[in-house]
Formats: structure tokens, C-alpha cells, sequence
């Protein structure tokens, strides 16, 4: 089965090119990175993933994850590349064998997300845990779906979701929470694969922004909550205007639910 790792990277250090040297000795795996405006200081660590064989995208200025993964998306998409697609990070937090558990995880789901799902175990970040916590709660409350870790970088795909993915709106940190919501307004089944949790010097490298950011991933849900809510108002108006018209409430019920099947 071919697989393409895909790596957007920001200022990255040597563990990008620890990652890419132990892909490199697994078979059929080829590995395109996107340089999301690291700027001239990180030129050498990418000319060092370019001679380790690694297809080498890049940004002028920095444009945000969501953005790095859609390059990505659409350079995989032009090249026709076939066969499963991975998303991992730069900073260290998935290992070659978590890599490899997506990627095994995928053969027997096609056409699904797969998620490399942590259990926030161990050391972790309280941020981390917190953050994870309440967008897993708001996530379950909104659509009705459980996911354990939505907030993972480590995903899979079939190449056949490329034109999917690249159609997913968000250029930073909500490009991933929009397309679990897609994916479940899409109908696009999200399977979980359970991962080490890895969070190297209390995840210092890290570029999320805990206001900034934390309010671009819960937008998206909140946005999403919103149209529910307002949809529930609307049927609940319209069931109270029948109901006065024609003074049946069982005529009205059904008058409506034809009304939302048509």
C-alpha cells in the first residue's frame, strides 16, 4: 500500500529530521513537507529534509496549519498520488510506530478519518489536558459524536478525500476541528486508533496561542451550534403557526416533517 506522510512544519528543529530518518527506513512511505514561512534562519534544516529524499513545499510568510495542510492537499492532489495519506506533526509528538498504527488502522477503514487519538496519560501539560477536556465535552454536546482526542494532529485519510479535504474553509489552528464537523455533516465515518501521548519539555515548541488560537478551534462549533439552534427555532415557530391554523396538532406534525423530507 503506498502512503504519503505529509509534515507541515514551522520553524522546526532537529526532531523534523529525527522523524524523517526513521519514516525513511520503513518501506513505501514517501514524505512531503510543507515549510509554512519558517524564514532564512530554518533554510538548512529544510535543505537537510530536501537530501533525506523529502518533497519540499514552502510558504513565503507564514500562513498557518490550516493553510500548510491544504498546499499539501492540493500538490497530492495534482500529482495524482494514490493510496493513503498521513498527517503528522513536526515537534516530536508522533512516533514512526504511532505513524504506523494510522496507517494500518486505514486499510480497514477506506474512505474514513482516522484519528490518532491520545489518552492523556502520564506527564501531560495541564493546558493540554484542560483544552482537550472541554472541546471534547463541547464536541459530544454539539453533534451528538464522541471523540476522544479532537484536537490531533496525527490523522489519515484515502487519497480518494483529497478533494474533500482541500474544500474544508480555515487557514490556522480551526482547519482540523472544521473538518471533524464536515466529516460528520458529510457523512464520512471518523474512526479513533488510541496513540502514545508525547509531549517533549512541556510542549514548549509548540505554536499554538492559547487566546488567539483557542477561540479560532471553539468558533467553528460555536458557529455549528448556532444554524442547530436556529433550525430548532424555526421548526418549533412553524409547528406553533400550524398548530393555531388548524388547531390539530398531529396534522401539523406531520404537515412539517413532509414539509423537511421534501
Amino acid at each position: 500500500m503506498k502512503v504519503t506522510v505529509l509534515i507541515p512544519a514551522y520553524e522546526p528543529d532537529i526532531r523534523l529530521l529525527d522523524l524523517i530518518q526513521q519514516l525513511n527506513t520503513l518501506l513505501n512511505v514517501s514524505i512531503l513537507v510543507v515549510d509554512d514561512g519558517s524564514g532564512e534562519r530554518y533554510r538548512e534544516i529544510f535543505q537537510s529534509v530536501e537530501a533525506c529524499g523529502c518533497t519540499v513545499l514552502r510558504h513565503d510568510i507564514n500562513r498557518g496549519k490550516g493553510r500548510a495542510l491544504k498546499t499539501g492537499f492540493l500538490h497530492l492532489q495534482e500529482t495524482e498520488v494514490q493510496g493513503k495519506v498521513v498527517c503528522a506533526d513536526s515537534d516530536g509528538q508522533h512516533s514512526p510506530a504511532d505513524i504506523m498504527k494510522v496507517v494500518h488502522a486505514l486499510e480497514n477503514h477506506d474512505h474514513q478519518l482516522v484519528l490518532g487519538s491520545r489518552r492523556f496519560s502520564g506527564k501531560v501539560p495541564l493546558r493540554s489536558r484542560f483544552g482537550n477536556a472541554v472541546t471534547r465535552g463541547i464536541f459530544t454536546l454539539t453533534t451528538g459524536t464522541k471523540i476522544y482526542d479532537t484536537q490531533t494532529g496525527l490523522r489519515g485519510y484515502s487519497a480518494s478525500m483529497l478533494d474533500f479535504l482541500c474544500q474544508i474553509p480555515g487557514e490556522r489552528f480551526e482547519y482540523e476541528m472544521n473538518m471533524l464537523l464536515m466529516a460528520h455533516k458529510d457523512g464520512y465515518a471518523i474512526v479513533e486508533e488510541y496513540i502514545d501521548t508525547i509531549y517533549l519539555d512541556n510542549n514548549k515548541s509548540s505554536h499554538f496561542r492559547p487566546l488567539v488560537d483557542s477561540f479560532r478551534v471553539y468558533l467553528p462549533i460555536l458557529m455549528f451550534s448556532a444554524s442547530s439552534v436556529l433550525s430548532a427555532i424555526l421548526d418549533f415557530t412553524l409547528l406553533f403557526i400550524l398548530q393555531s391554523l388548524t388547531d390539530n396538532l398531529f396534522l401539523s406534525v406531520t404537515t412539517l416533517c413532509g414539509e423537511a423530507t421534501d
